[in-house]
């Protein structure tokens, strides 16, 4: 992807390891920009990669902008059997090019970069009715609380509000932003009660 500039987030159980929040994942899925040049970039990476269509809907733009995902299967000897997933709407979350502009730079000691979705954009695109996914986000949450609430950022505080359900942590946090919780209130799940989401219906 990175090779062939194709403008495209990596999200799922992969992102959720470089997140610290590891995840055994079978497949590696994409969130990207559906537009004719880009999609022209990815269709070179895929080739590369000798990635072909395994289920319905075909790869085309129409099908990544009515929402669907696009699975394919990669034959290249290097990556034998690797899935990719890509998609560009994902429900309940932000356009495109609004989760490029807050998007994770990752750089390995190759010099190798990673362009993540961003942890909040995250923990929403996999808010699934899959009872594995609720523990994963809890721990990404929790990875995300520990890692910035020495020096938390604009819009931390709510986020980690809404989000924790750990419940020292959401007790610790509560208590340092308590004006900011008092404003929350009443927006927040049930399940902030309760250390954890209910399902959803």
């Amino acid at each position: 992807m990175a090779a062939h500039q194709v403008q495209a987030l990596l999200m799922g159980g992969q992102a959720c390891v470089f997140y610290g929040a590891a995840e055994f994942s079978r497949d590696t899925d994409y969130v990207l920009l559906a537009e004719a040049d880009n999609l022209k970039r990815l269709d070179a990476a895929l080739a590369e990669l000798q990635a072909t269509c395994i289920a319905v809907p075909p790869f085309h733009l129409e099908y990544l902008q009515r929402g669907h995902a696009v699975h394919l299967r990669c034959q290249h000897p290097d990556v034998a059997g690797i899935r990719i997933d890509v998609m560009s709407v994902l429900r309940g979350v932000a356009p495109f090019l609004e989760l490029w502009k807050r998007r994770t730079t990752v750089e390995d000691a190759h010099g190798e970069r990673y362009e993540l979705l961003a942890l909040p954009d995250l923990v929403q695109a996999k808010k699934t009715q899959r009872a594995r996914d609720w523990p994963m986000l809890q721990r990404l949450v929790e990875a995300h609380y520990l890692q910035h609430r020495a020096a938390p950022q604009s819009g931390h505080a709510a986020f980690w509000l809404r989000e924790l359900r750990t419940p020292e942590f959401l007790v610790e946090a509560t208590a340092r932003w308590m004006e900011l919780a008092r404003q929350l209130q009443g927006r927040a799940p049930v399940g902030v009660c309760l250390g954890q989401r209910p399902p959803r219906a």
